[in-house]
């Protein structure tokens, strides 16, 4: 299994990063505050647009470090890469999956009901964990919508009606979310999920986290030697990296909404570290994404025991496992593609 290695943030948006030899060096204003030596990094992610040298872009490409552009707001830019890793028979093989209709379909079932299971045992852990304190028949009752959800996903006969499935699904979901914040209520509500740009504090930290789950599916994606911008169920569109889409969905519930969750009922993000700009988006400010990066590299580090797999894992390799198992099944050595259910 991959070894988790260490991610450099970079939450300033004044920062700068050089080469030095076999460090990368963080400068603002031309002095320099702090350098890191390359091999103890698999990823360097920067927020902000003061850049890197091309030196450090050629070193990170030539090292196979993942060196990622960011906006402010977590938003998606650029991202540096060497030569194309993979076995070409497996992309190969990929691609003609990605046009078959019904095995397109079959991957895009599994992932979809493994993205409503995590959502209903989000809500089902409210349930166990807060029974006093949320109302208990409308949980119970999401609970089954969501049950009988997985059942119509599995029985989806085309992509379009599988979409809707998920959909609703969704809906049914986020109708609860806002029960789950218990804390910081007067600032951190949620209505409806928005999104570019997210327009209040709750969306802002949604979004922020599926940037970065989303990060972790492409490198893990392309670390097995799968394409990831050629998916089964987000159709193909230049720059966008489809396959990663389809494989965040199954994170989403699991990692990414009970962690935003987990910020805002302990206390960790508070109002006062959004901001609104004056398009009416919402972002963090600096100290909030330093909060925030501090306690997703801490969420990242704990341990789980994979439900295929049953092999103990941090949840930072859970997106590395699940490529692997789709590049088992893509090459034929599984009957099929075995998605992340976490319980």
């Amino acid at each position: 299994m991959k070894k988790l290695l260490n991610t450099l943030y970079i939450t300033s948006p004044n920062r700068y990063l050089s080469l030095d030899g076999e460090n990368v060096v963080i400068q603002e204003n031309s002095k320099e505050l702090g350098r890191v030596p390359l091999h103890n990094l698999e990823r360097i992610m920067t927020f902000g647009y003061t850049g890197a040298s091309p030196a450090l872009m050629g070193k990170c490409a030539a090292d196979g470090i993942e060196l990622i552009f960011m906006s402010g707001s977590g938003r998606f830019l650029a991202r540096v890469e060497g030569e194309v890793n993979g076995n070409v028979l497996l992309r190969r093989q990929q691609y003609r999956y990605a046009d078959n209709k019904e095995l397109s379909l079959e991957i895009a079932k599994n992932i979809i009901c493994a993205k409503l299971f995590n959502s209903r045992w989000t809500v089902e852990r409210a349930l166990r964990d807060h029974p006093m304190r949320i109302d208990t028949e409308k949980f119970r009752a999401c609970s089954e919508q969501l049950k009988n959800s997985i059942n119509n996903a599995k029985n989806a006969f085309d992509m379009d009606s599988l979409r809707g499935v998920e959909g609703e699904g969704a809906q049914v979901y986020f109708s609860v979310f806002d029960d789950m914040i218990l804390q910081q209520k007067e600032d951190f509500t949620f209505t409806a999920r928005n999104k570019r740009p997210p327009r209040d504090n709750v969306n802002a930290l949604l979004s922020f986290a599926y940037s970065l789950a989303t990060s972790l599916c492409i490198s893990s994606l392309e670390a097995v030697g799968l394409d990831p911008y050629v998916g089964f169920m987000h159709t193909d569109r230049p720059g966008r990296r489809s396959l990663a889409l389809d494989l965040v969905e199954e994170f989403r519930a699991p990692l990414c909404d009970r962690f935003v969750l987990s910020l805002i009922n302990k206390k960790i993000i508070s109002g006062k570290d959004l901001e609104k700009q004056e398009d009416g988006a919402v972002r963090l400010t600096d100290n909030g994404r330093n909060a925030f990066i501090a306690s997703w590299q801490k969420r990242k580090d704990d341990e789980l025991k994979h439900p295929f797999l049953e092999e103990k894992m941090e949840w930072g390799i859970v997106p590395y496992a699940q490529s692997l198992l789709l590049a088992r099944f893509i090459r034929g050595d599984l009957d099929a593609y075995p998605p992340f259910m976490w319980k």
